[in-house]
């Protein structure tokens, strides 16, 4: 079935998203802080654009949001022509922002007092997970809200799980990432020494990715691992921003993160190499330079 669909931020990630939710059939209108890409997806897709994303969510059944972070969200949802000032009673507003638990349980209850559902749904999948439209989608809050978004989520997503009530979203997507960045590393230090100890780096993946140590990571991030190659999408700067948020929610609960922390700062040693937009994977990096 059809529906009016809002997608406020057109990144790397909310591009091709916005795009299988036009394909899929839904009248799409997007929003985007520079107007030019907003205009380059009208030209790549069918649905229309909007001057503010007040604009862009008036009488949208589905409001999907993909920004940069905690206070970009508060930008488009509650700031000046937010979201949030159109937004129609009865209507769900999703957001596939991967932001701080506290800003999602903020922003639910305001829309709860509006007579609208907010659901907080951080996604996973990277840049190619968005384009092929096979993402993991990690969501919090209302049940008949997620029954009534999912539908159309699965236009984008190949995984779409209610985790709980809201934050739990932007928790799941926490631990996502203190596992990936523990992955990565260890990832990085077994090519690093496979390739010192003189051994074939293919031959070796082949026979330990069909083992214990098998991961997504050495699955489609060793061959370009190995040749240098960083340009995926999710970048350095993104990854820090979401391991502080994990780190941050982690000195409130109490659990101890000792490897995340030593792994962000291994990110930090690559950011200051000029990697900010280099992708995850290019932890291997500092071990080579």
């Amino acid at each position: 079935m059809s529906c009016k669909v809002a997608f406020i931020g057109l990144g790397v990630m909310g591009f091709p998203m916005a795009g299988h939710l036009a394909n899929a059939g839904h009248c799409v209108t997007v929003y985007n802080r520079t107007a030019e890409k907003a205009q380059k997806w009208k030209d790549t897709y069918q649905g229309e654009t909007a001057a503010s994303p007040a604009e862009a969510a008036a009488d949208a059944d589905f409001i999907f949001t993909c920004v940069g972070n905690d206070d970009d969200l508060r930008a488009v949802t509650i700031g000046d022509k937010g979201a949030f000032e159109t937004v129609k009673a009865g209507a769900v507003f999703v957001d596939n922002t991967t932001t701080s638990a506290i800003v999602a349980r903020e922003l639910e209850e305001i829309a709860r007092s509006k007579g609208f559902a907010f659901l907080d749904a951080p996604v996973s999948g990277g840049q190619a997970g968005a384009e092929n439209g096979k993402l993991t989608v990690m969501m919090g809050g209302d049940e008949s809200a997620f029954e009534k978004a999912f539908p159309v989520i699965e236009s984008f997503a190949a995984s779409v799980k209610l985790l709980g009530p809201s934050g739990y979203g932007q928790l799941t997507k926490m631990v996502n990432q203190i596992c990936i960045a523990g992955l990565v590393q260890a990832l990085s230090e077994g090519i690093h020494f496979a390739q010192h100890a003189g051994l074939d780096v293919e031959k070796v993946i082949g026979v330990i990715s069909k083992g214990a140590a098998q991961s997504w990571q050495m699955e489609n991030r060793y061959k370009t691992m190995m040749n240098n190659e960083f340009d995926f999408g999710f970048a350095v700067d993104w990854m820090r921003k979401d391991l502080g948020i994990a780190m941050e929610e982690a000195g409130k609960n109490g659990a101890s993160l000792p490897i995340t922390k030593i792994v962000d700062g291994f990110y930090e040693e690559i950011q200051q190499m000029g990697g900010k937009r280099w992708d995850t994977s290019s932890l291997i990096a500092r071990l080579e330079k």
